[in-house]
This record gives C-alpha cells, sequence and structure tokens, in this order.
C-alpha cells in the first residue's frame, strides 16, 4: 500500500516535470524570438520594439527556475558531497533526510514570502505585490512573470517528497555511476 503510495507520488512528479522541461523549452524559445527579434529590428529595420528585451528577461527567468526545479528531480542540482548519493540503508536514509531538511529550510521560507507579508497579508507577499504592478514596457501584470519563483519551488518541494517516499520504501534506482 504504502510503496503504491510511493509510486503514485513519483508518477506526479514525474508528469510535473514533464510540464516544467516543455515550460523551459517554451521559455527558452521566447527568449531566442524576443531577442532574435530585438537585433533583426535594430539593425536591419533601424526601429527597435520596447517589449522584445523585456520578454527576453521574463523568459529567461521562466526557463531557469523551471530548468532548475527539473535539475533537482534529475540529481543533476550541485552537491557537496556527490558520493553521499550512493549509500543504501541507514545511513543513506538518515543523510536523506538531512539533505530534505535542507532543502526545505530553503524552500519553505521562499513559498511562505512568496505568499505572506507582514502581518499574513496576501497582499503584501511578493505574487500581491505582484499583482498590483506592470512590466515596465508589457503592459502585463508582473505576476505573469514574478510566479515562477513559487511554481519552481513548489515543483522541487513535490520531487523531494517523491523522493523521499521511494527511497523508505526502498524503491529509489541506484545513481548513475560518474567517472572521477
Amino acid at each position: 500500500m504504502i510503496g503504491r503510495m510511493a509510486r503514485g507520488l513519483d508518477r506526479i512528479s514525474a508528469l510535473l516535470n514533464t510540464i516544467a522541461l516543455w515550460g523551459a523549452v517554451l521559455a527558452v524559445l521566447v527568449m531566442v524570438y524576443a531577442a532574435g527579434w530585438q537585433v533583426i529590428a535594430r539593425y536591419i529595420l533601424s526601429d527597435p520594439p520596447i517589449w522584445t528585451e523585456e520578454m527576453a528577461r521574463r523568459a529567461m527567468v521562466w526557463a531557469g527556475m523551471l530548468g532548475a526545479s527539473a535539475a533537482f528531480r534529475a540529481g543533476a542540482d550541485p552537491v557537496l558531497f556527490p558520493h553521499v548519493a550512493t549509500l543504501r540503508g541507514t545511513a543513506g536514509g538518515a543523510l536523506a533526510v538531512v539533505r530534505a531538511l535542507g532543502v526545505v529550510l530553503f524552500v519553505a521560507p521562499v513559498l511562505w514570502y512568496c505568499l505572506f507579508g507582514p502581518n499574513m497579508n496576501l497582499a503584501r507577499g511578493f505574487l500581491g505585490r505582484s499583482l498590483g504592478r506592470s512590466a515596465e514596457m508589457l503592459d502585463i501584470p508582473m505576476i505573469w512573470f514574478t510566479a515562477a519563483v513559487p511554481v519552481a519551488f513548489a515543483l522541487i518541494l513535490v520531487h523531494l517528497l517523491a523522493r523521499l517516499a521511494l527511497q523508505a520504501t526502498g524503491q529509489l534506482p541506484a545513481p548513475a555511476r560518474t567517472a572521477p
């Protein structure tokens, strides 16, 4: 029963990861299009539009944040002691919990302050403040851009829970060996 729940959580994590990867690819394409159009409009047409730099910057944020969550899922995120991932048994489980606590200590405040500001006021949180502001060159509420931060951190939290569940049930695949 618990093993099935762990596999189900891993499937959800994998599905969200696939969506994040497609989102990151789309964001990179938008960034390349905006930057490319800026170059063409500036140097060939001599009439650069004002929105291209802003769009490229915002797409870069989405690409980076979604890519970071995908890297975490794949285990390609930077770690201090990479060989610790090969440990199994009690030591491996204990170190996985320590790593998870480190991730939660980083992720939890980011998600908290994305939602809540002073006195737990939603309007004063990062997203609430972004809702009332518009981008400099684009007439779009900033929340469409700033939402990349909590979305990516929430994805990292889901990936972490799936990994812990698989490890707790002994279903976590062995990490790929890397050359020293």
